[in-house]
């Protein structure tokens, strides 16, 4: 006979389990909160794009994965298993606190290593998770020796994991919502760590107040498990579903609501919402009902057929036309209100099955003669590596290639599979009931092996007509996702009204990226629109031509030698195309992060960027600006930045201070940085906080502006590491010549007639701003405060006040434009006259 896990009777120490569920409510929490944190750390290093977002996921629950397996047969059962626990918690919190002290030397040393290949992002990915990650995914396996592998004791496991998933709920929120929009990184790894230490300490009082002694147990007579491999492939293809499904819904969701950092929050935390809940129903049921665990586990995977069928109808059918109230829209707090109710809509029944089906796995997969942390560690296991294949498959593969409406559909049939592995056939496996395991009762007889379902088997037939059926008529339901959510997002209601009553144009082109959808229009009067994250993003319309004109030509004619440039940020093309219109320009990298960009802009704009895409002086990378510029020796005359609105989830990392000074050390003497800033659907907060930051690394800095009908529109941020000097003579001159014929005819399209004109649009120096900019959020990496005051601003209007209170402090920059007396006179009343109503 051979020792068994550590346990005592649950009768006995009944006031110390519900102790153990409220240490899993802040196990959880902590662990979102640092998943939050590591994310936003990790990815300004090893770069944002699906590879480096697949890297990161897949290590960090690659971490729990491996934690689950090597706990039960590392550590010794004689260990208190709360004891175990505590010292994991301890662990986690010492990683989470060396992991902020030591990123900026992490940054350093990936730089050294040649950062930009896999394998480099791999290692580092692995080195910073992996030790936590590990402690993470041990720590319900540690405390499952803590009970029996019985119903009761599984019943128990259940509500610790239901502990755990609200913990999360609450950190997802607490750090998405509070704590990095107010403070930064470091004050929520120091909560987290808290909270991890806090866990700790009352573990370990627990396990001295209960102290425990190994217990012989027999193995039961005549019970036989079902086989784990049976059990394990059924819930590792629920793990599948499940994050294959949330990734879908997320890319669909972020549409509908707008990519911000509080959109991706909010979904989270409506997912574990119904994953929690399931599993503290399936807890319940597991404690009070004589339940088959591996029947019940079957029909939780059929019927998630009919709740992924349902949020694909909601989605792609029903969301992206529900008008919302003005009231809503215009209140933030009341948008983020609606936008959770939705998301429980979508993703909650689904959830809630997922969630269910992790305990009963566990029941199905338990003897009372087998290691607790073995059962837990296992089925845990099995379920969070069918997750990782599930997620990394879905945004690397299959969002692209198949698309979301098949990606659904595939899910369905997988799901479908699942029930049937679980219901089909029930090796000789004993009923398991309520209250009487814990209470000394012996287990009930074992049955022989039959069909599941009744005592002839006669269900099987009927389980193969329910798998028919549920892909003959819901997979037809998941529709393909609506070309006016991919090109409007949330403004997708009002477009299709619009073009109930009027001629709203056509959209030309809708399709699914590896990291973003992205959409082509046509107005009414023939202008092409570019969009991306669910918004326009560029297009031939006059005022966003001129802005992009603009950027570009300011940009090749302010430095003297403009030989290299960087463009980050694709879009149409427009900005890049210009820019190679310039005579000097010998090379252009365009950096943009969704390889279906670029290939959108070449096919449908390349009239308009003079097919920039195809020319050889181009060289595209995919992967986001940052990660090139971090990771490449070029020296740039030239980096601009076109970039999509800063509210989208990751954008804010190109306007952090440590952005501007890295874009510093790769401009050659006499290069220029600029940078798109728009002032529609956004807040004075958040464009304080864009000038701001800029302003602090280019104290030089001029702002040049593109209103509209005398109202502001955008910026154009130009900055120097010198004092910028702009002859106007000198200006004038060169593009009267006849190799800029093209700059002056790219220039006239947007009725700029000279350089006199161009240099007319300055709205203010950055010296004129510093006493406007005092209350200035500035956006580092720490914090990324742009995001979150970007998200809140995304529904105001305010363009208007905003550009007044720039051109009120404005002043005549006698330092920056030089030229002759007459020259600079009709400049300073061209650019008076340019602000009158």
């Amino acid at each position: 006979m051979r020792r068994a896990a550590i346990l005592i009777p649950l009768h006995r120490r009944p006031l110390h389990l519900p102790w153990l569920v409220l240490l899993f409510v802040g196990s959880g929490a902590a662990a979102l909160m640092y998943e939050v944190i590591w994310f936003q750390l990790l990815q300004l290093v090893i770069g944002s794009s699906a590879v480096s977002l697949g890297v990161l996921l897949g290590t960090f629950m690659g971490g729990m994965c491996a934690g689950s397996l090597m706990l039960p047969r590392i550590v010794d059962r004689r260990h208190h298993p709360l004891l175990v626990y505590a010292v994991l918690e301890a662990a986690i919190a010492v990683c989470g606190l060396c992991l902020v002290w030591t990123m900026p030397f992490i940054g350093e040393a990936y730089a050294v290593l040649g950062g930009g290949h896999v394998s480099v992002r791999i290692a580092i990915a692995g080195i910073c998770l992996l030790p936590p990650t590990m402690a993470m995914g041990a720590t319900l396996p540690a405390v499952a020796r803590w009970v029996e592998a019985s119903p009761s004791g599984i019943s128990w496991l259940g509500r610790f994991y239901a502990g755990n998933l609200a913990g999360a709920v609450l950190g997802t929120l607490l750090t998405g919502f509070y704590l990095l929009r107010v403070f930064d990184v470091t004050i929520a790894t120091y909560s987290a760590a808290a909270l991890n230490l806090a866990v700790a300490i009352a573990a370990w009082t627990i396990a001295r107040r209960a102290s425990t002694a190994p217990t012989a147990v027999a193995p039961a007579s005549g019970s036989v498990a079902t086989p784990p491999s049976a059990i394990h492939l059924v819930i590792a293809l629920s793990g599948l579903t499940a994050l294959s499904a949330q990734v879908v819904w997320t890319r669909l969701l972020s549409l509908v609501f707008g990519a911000t950092v509080y959109t991706f929050s909010l979904i989270l935390a409506a997912f574990l919402i119904g994953l929690g809940a399931g599993s503290a129903l399936s807890a319940a049921v597991l404690r009070r009902a004589s339940v088959r665990p591996h029947v019940a586990l079957g029909w939780c995977q059929m019927l998630l057929c009919g709740a992924i069928a349902w949020a694909a109808y909601l989605v792609t059918n029903i969301l992206p036309f529900w008008p919302i109230a003005e009231a809503v829209a215009n209140s933030p707090w009341r948008t983020f209100e609606h936008d959770l109710f939705c998301s429980l809509l979508v993703v909650c029944p689904a959830a809630l099955l997922w969630g269910a089906s992790l305990p009963l796995a566990m029941a199905a997969a338990a003897t009372e003669e087998r290691d607790s942390a073995e059962v837990v560690g296992g089925v845990y296991a099995a379920n969070t590596a069918g997750a990782i294949v599930g997620a990394l498959v879905t945004s690397l593969l299959l969002s692209w290639t198949i698309g979301s409406q098949h990606t659904q559909q595939l899910l369905i049939g997988i799901a479908a599979a699942a029930g049937m592995l679980a219901l089909s056939w029930s090796p000789e496996v004993p009923v398991i009931g309520g209250e009487h395991s814990s209470k000394g009762a012996k287990p009930a007889p074992a049955r022989p092996g039959r069909r599941s379902g009744t005592a002839d088997g006669s269900v099987r037939p009927a389980l193969w007509i329910g798998l028919a059926l549920s892909l003959i008529v819901l997979v037809p339901t998941v529709s393909p996702v609506p070309g006016a959510l991919i090109a409007y997002g949330r403004g997708a209601a009002d477009w299709a009204e619009t073009i109930k009553v009027a001629d709203a144009g056509r959209i030309v082109y809708a399709g699914e990226g590896v990291s973003e959808f992205v959409a082509v229009s046509q107005g009414a009067a023939g202008e092409m629109y570019f969009h991306a994250a669910g918004k326009v993003q560029a297009s031939t319309q006059p005022q966003d031509l001129r802005l992009q004109l603009l950027l570009a030509h300011l940009s090749h004619l302010v430095p003297a030698h403009p030989a290299n440039a960087l463009v980050i940020g694709c879009g149409a093309g427009i900005t890049a195309g210009a820019l190679g219109l310039g005579p000097g320009v010998g090379h252009i990298t365009i950096a943009d992060i969704e390889p279906l960009v670029p290939r959108v802009a070449a096919a449908y704009f390349g009239d308009v960027n003079h097919h920039i895409i195809q020319d050889p002086r181009v060289s595209l990378r995919l992967d986001d600006g940052r990660h090139v510029l971090a990771t490449t020796n070029q020296m740039f005359d030239v980096i601009t930045t076109d970039l999509i609105d800063p509210w989208v989830k990751g954008v804010a990392a190109l306007f952090t201070r440590e952005f501007f000074e890295l874009a510093k050390r790769h401009l050659r003497p006499g290069g220029v940085v600029t940078q798109f800033v728009q002032l529609y659907q956004s807040s004075p907060e958040a464009v304080k906080s864009e000038i701001g930051t800029f302003v602090e690394a280019f104290p030089n800095a001029i702002v040049w502006g593109n209103p509209h009908e005398g109202q502001g529109y955008d910026l154009v941020l130009l900055g120097q590491v010198k004092p910028t000097h702009i002859d106007v003579d000198a200006l004038t001159e060169r593009l009267e010549r006849p190799e800029y014929a093209p700059v002056r005819d790219s220039l006239r399209t947007i009725g700029i007639e000279s350089a006199m004109d161009l240099v007319a649009t300055y709205a203010a120096a950055g010296s004129d701003l510093r006493g406007w900019l005092q209350d200035a959020a500035i956006s580092r990496d720490r914090n990324m405060r742009l995001q979150y005051l970007a998200g809140l601003g995304l529904n105001q209007d305010e363009n208007g006040p905003i550009y007044q209170d720039i051109l009120k402090r404005s002043t005549f920059p006698a330092a920056t434009f030089v030229g002759a007396p007459a020259t600079l006179e009709t400049l300073r009343r061209r650019i008076e006259d340019s602000r009158r109503p």
